[in-house]
């Protein structure tokens, strides 16, 4: 579909670094990459800022969490 040749990807580095210049264009990465990942969060649901590891099963219920998991009164 595109044909792209490795002389494309240098005139296109060339071209970010004049418009960009060479001190901004890490800022610029950081801040792709930093869109990309919230992106890709947003599409799986996943919203916590620190990734689980598969095993863990241990949770904190803080206090507003513990009402919700309580069954309703009895009428």
């Amino acid at each position: 579909m595109f044909g792209l040749e490795p002389w494309h990807i240098i005139v296109v580095l060339v071209v970010a670094v004049l418009v960009f210049g060479g001190k901004r264009l890490p800022e610029l990465g950081k801040g792709i990459g930093e869109g990309w990942r919230g992106f890709k969060e947003g599409l799986s649901g996943n919203n916590s800022t620190t990734p689980e590891k598969p095993g863990d099963t241990t949770h904190t219920v803080t206090p507003a969490a513990k009402d919700e998991l309580k069954p309703p009164p009895a009428a």
